[in-house]
Parts: structure tokens; C-alpha cells; sequence
């Protein structure tokens, strides 16, 4: 005799894994999309279908990474600077790592973005930030360092020096890179002459 199969009975288990799944979804959507497509997630907070960044963790046990702010003049974290890059899971002096940064007239806001790594107190890394606006090349704040891997459109860089990012170590979303010795060292000497590191 063949089984009868109540669709009642067999409903309720879909419908339950559906509601999960969409809630999952809604949860950690922004949070995929802030770290995968920086550019689409800008575009959704300004079309005001996202919060803006950095999201709230709003108690869904969705994990924030902390963003890199307090930006201080170079010559206030003046220490020694030495290259010692290791793509072995720790940001070191001289690798590139990607990150949240707060804009500076706008704490509120920000974007993902390349910072090279220059520092460490404890778990707290210094660096400087990366753009690829080519306006850059005219300022004095700025120096050229080529282009990389942590630019996926393969622009031309600079890195800013009158400005360092204290950047949680927990806030890196990944290592972009090992900035060559001859570039660091370039940056390094800026550094030193101008703002008093050594």
C-alpha cells in the first residue's frame, strides 16, 4: 500500500529553513557586500538602502571589523622604521593591507581601502593610506609608489605621508600585498628627512 505524505507536515520544515536563510541573508548581506564591492556598497549607503558604514552590529551577532581613524600627524608617531614584510597572517612594516577607513570630514562614512603598513604598537598598526586619484602626483603630501596588486584596475598609487592611521589588526579585511624593498625604502627616507622617523 502505498505511503500517504501529509504537504502540511513537510511544509513546515521549508518554511522554517526559508525564514533562516532569509535572515541570514539580511544580516550579513551588508557585510558581504562591504568587503567584497566597496564601490557597490558606497553606492547603496548614498542611495540610503544601506546604513552608513561602519554598520552597526545591532546585536544579530553580525561581527564588525573595528576601522582604522584617528588620523595623527606623521610627525607624532615618529619612531624607527624598518621593513620586515611576511605574508604570514600578521601585518608587518611594508605590506599592504586593505581596511575601513573614516573619512576625515566625516567620521560617520568612509571606504575600504589599501594602507601601507609603516608600524605596530601592540596590536595596533600604523599606516599610511594608498589612492589612485592621479591628482595625487601634484602634492607635496603624497609619493608615488607604481603600481600593484593591491589596485585590481592596476593604477598608478601614492601614498600619503603627513597622516598616520592607527588601524586595529582585528580591522584588516586581507594582506593586499609586499610593497617592494627599493618603493618602501623611498617612502621611508620621507619619512625620515621630513617628519622626524628614523
Amino acid at each position: 500500500m502505498p505511503r500517504t505524505i501529509k504537504l502540511g507536515a513537510m511544509a513546515r520544515p521549508w518554511s522554517a529553513l526559508s525564514k533562516q536563510i532569509t535572515s541570514i541573508a539580511k544580516d550579513q548581506a551588508p557585510k558581504i557586500v562591504r568587503t567584497q564591492a566597496p564601490k557597490l556598497f558606497e553606492r547603496l549607503q548614498k542611495s540610503g538602502v544601506l546604513p552608513h558604514a561602519p554598520a552597526p552590529n545591532a546585536g544579530k551577532g553580525i561581527e564588525v571589523r573595528p576601522v582604522a581613524s584617528n588620523a595623527v600627524p606623521t610627525a607624532e608617531r615618529a619612531r624607527r622604521v624598518v621593513y620586515a614584510p611576511r605574508l604570514d597572517g600578521r601585518a608587518d612594516p611594508g605590506e599592504v593591507v586593505w581596511t575601513w577607513v573614516t573619512y576625515e570630514e566625516d567620521p560617520n562614512n568612509g571606504k575600504d581601502r589599501p594602507v601601507l603598513v609603516v608600524g605596530r604598537d601592540r596590536s595596533t598598526l600604523l599606516g599610511l593610506m594608498l589612492s589612485s586619484n592621479p591628482a595625487r602626483a601634484n602634492d607635496r603630501d603624497w609619493i608615488g609608489i607604481g603600481r600593484g596588486v593591491w589596485d585590481h584596475q592596476g593604477r598608478p598609487s601614492w601614498v600619503r605621508l603627513d597622516r598616520v592611521l592607527d588601524v586595529p589588526e582585528a580591522g584588516i579585511r586581507r594582506e593586499g600585498a609586499i610593497l617592494e624593498r627599493k618603493v618602501f625604502d623611498e617612502v621611508a627616507a620621507r619619512l625620515c628627512q621630513e617628519y622626524s622617523w628614523r
